[in-house]
């Protein structure tokens, strides 16, 4: 990179990412039903929890997907 403007548009795009990020974690938060669908396992003993979201993640990564692929059709 022999440009520092260059370099500065991509920080600033990588921050604005991080914060859009940050934003749909914060807006994540408040749906009650995520991180509770049935196929989430849950174990809960004396001392002791574990808690694996698969299904969470599958839904996630489905939409995710969808949205990233979205996206670069777009931009194509």
């Amino acid at each position: 990179m022999s440009d520092w403007g260059t370099l500065g548009k991509w920080l600033l795009l990588l921050g604005g990412g991080i914060a859009l990020l940050g934003l749909l974690v914060l807006l994540l938060s408040k749906v009650p039903w995520l991180g509770r669908l049935p196929g989430d396992i849950r174990i809960e003993r004396e001392g002791f929890s574990c808690y694996i979201p698969i299904v969470t993640m599958i839904l996630l990564s489905l939409v995710l997907t969808l949205l990233l692929n979205l996206v670069i059709r777009l931009l194509k």
